[in-house]
């Protein structure tokens, strides 16, 4: 598989496009001032404890509280709390060698029990804000690197179930064990296999050394402020996702085709060269063919190859896709073949537009019926083979008694949604347009202002084909009625980009005449 990033800097932000076999399957947007993104983290003031949920709402600065549940406390939160107290008034220290952890707190506890109103505790985005909804937090902090985790007061080492091989996680346990400090607890990812010492090292001192920019930040910042903040969306996505399979990363902007260079050269030397600035004129999204995916993958109808299409559903609640044969007839003779065949082709589009369009929650979806269970087994377990790619937390459910499969998906942020639908330019979204039967009245009126006031000569008339063609038809057409009355030969000219109603007049020079 061929990956792609094609990532398009505006003035408002930054728009990055992950293209696997030059198909678009991931987009996402970064706006300027993107506040509140999974993995800030904020000195947050406890506003108001709800015993009744067991959780606690909290000023961030945003303009709805967020919320914090005690299972997100974190089992370590008064080890927090106690070194939050410290360095705010003024004890020196970034790392925790001296530090005495306290107690985990109870699994089944009250929120009362460990927090009050007013205290002042740092607080991580978990999911960013979503519709009417604040963000929502954890107070088990945790530092991202491209190899490893890093978890503060623990002493935990964790190492991805992906990595499979036991030699593999014991020398991987071993290297982490060696250079880690104390109370801090390590995830080991998925992509630090087969990678060296120095490579993991150096991750890890990387990840050291926010924390220890989080420390230093911490007694100054305000309540209800950022105190670290994560990379930007660019260096968080290729940190994560970046590998061998990658075949190209185009930037259209310079200084940001200079940042990502030199973040892959830290973190992957040897993949820096696939990194390139694109320089055509023609926007980026264009000329790689991403805009026209864009229309054609965010619409309501979805449509497929083989002539079955999608019809996508977004309520509050859930989402909700209905998969229809259109005009397939793959198998004339077998109706339960043709419903598998439709059913697996929607199976690989539904796929991609859950990561396409990050549709998170429950999402319901409503394929063709088939009566043999072999053949819906065959479905779930197609479906499931193609959301191994999708690098979001989800679950899939067997079809259930009415046919429909049921997905939650997990979300951290708001789904990607983009209108492909454009205002009517004809009749400006009101729905209404000038009576037709008007038209013609219309054009000659100005052009009898035009060459009668304006005394302009060798005019031309641009029109839609269709009106083109009225105005030419017949013996003694309209173009022949009007050169007897105004003396001379108006020529008409086709546009096929004109809506059906506008008609411009253009002078002997080429040049539009205002009217």
């Amino acid at each position: 598989m061929v990956k792609e990033l094609i990532i398009d800097s505006t003035p408002t932000g930054v728009t990055i496009a992950l293209i696997e076999d030059k198909q678009l399957v991931e987009l996402h947007k970064e706006h300027v001032n993107n506040n509140y993104a999974v993995g800030d983290i904020y000195l947050g003031r406890i506003k108001k404890i709800m015993p009744g949920l067991n959780a606690a709402f909290v000023d961030v600065g945003y303009e709805k509280d967020a919320f914090l549940h005690y299972f997100d406390l974190g089992p370590q939160v008064q080890s927090l709390i106690k070194l939050t107290k410290i360095r705010r008034n003024g004890t020196p220290g970034t790392l925790l060698d001296n530090f005495k952890l306290e107690a985990d707190i109870n699994k089944a506890g009250k929120i009362s029990e460990v927090v009050s109103k007013n205290l002042l505790v740092p607080v991580q985005i978990a999911k960013e804000p979503i519709s009417t909804k604040g963000p929502r937090l954890s107070s088990d902090l945790s530092i991202a690197g491209r190899y490893t985790v890093l978890v503060p007061f623990s002493n935990v080492i964790s190492i991805s179930k992906k990595i499979k091989s036991n030699t593999e996680r014991n020398r991987l346990k071993k290297i982490i064990e060696s250079i880690k400090p104390k109370n801090f607890g390590v995830i080991i990812r998925t992509v630090s296999e087969g990678k060296g010492v120095a490579e993991l090292q150096k991750d890890l001192l990387d990840s050291i050394s926010k924390w220890e920019s989080f420390m230093k930040k911490l007694p100054e910042t305000e309540p209800a402020k950022r105190v670290w903040g994560e990379m930007d969306r660019t260096s968080t996505l290729i940190r994560d996702i970046l590998n061998t399979d990658f075949a190209n990363v185009y930037v259209n902007d310079q200084a940001l085709f200079e940042d990502i260079r030199s973040y892959v050269h830290e973190i992957s030397p040897e993949m820096e060269r696939i990194v390139k600035y694109y320089k055509h004129k023609e926007p980026i999204f264009d000329h790689f063919g991403v805009e026209k995916q864009i229309k054609n993958g965010f619409g309501k109808t979805v449509n497929l190859a083989g002539g079955a299409y999608l019809v996508v559903e977004h309520t509050e609640a859930l989402h909700v896709i209905d998969v229809n044969s259109g005009n397939r007839t793959a198998s004339k003779e077998n109706q339960e073949e043709n419903a598998l065949q439709v059913n697996k082709e929607a199976a690989r589009e539904i796929a991609r537009q859950l990561r396409l369009r990050d549709m998170g929650g429950i999402v319901v979806i409503d394929f063709i019926d088939m009566h043999k269970p072999a053949n819906r087994k065959v479905l779930f377990d197609h479906l499931r083979e193609l959301m191994l790619l999708d690098r979001a937390k989800h679950t899939i459910l067997p079809p259930s008694k009415f046919g429909l499969v049921q997905i939650t998906r997990q979300r951290v942020r708001p789904e990607m949604n983009i209108v492909t639908v454009e205002k009517c330019p004809t009749c400006d979204g009101t729905g209404e347009i000038k009576a037709s039967i008007v038209l013609m009245d219309d054009i000659e009126s100005n052009m009898t202002y035009i060459l009668r006031e304006q005394n302009e000569k060798n005019i031309t008339l641009c029109v839609h084909p269709y009106i083109a063609a009225f105005i030419k038809k017949g013996l003694i057409s309209l173009q022949w009625k009007w050169y007897f009355k105004f003396g001379q030969w108006v020529k008409v000219k086709e546009s096929s980009s004109y809506h059906l109603t506008e008609f411009h007049f253009l002078s002997a020079k080429d040049e539009e005449i205002k009217l």
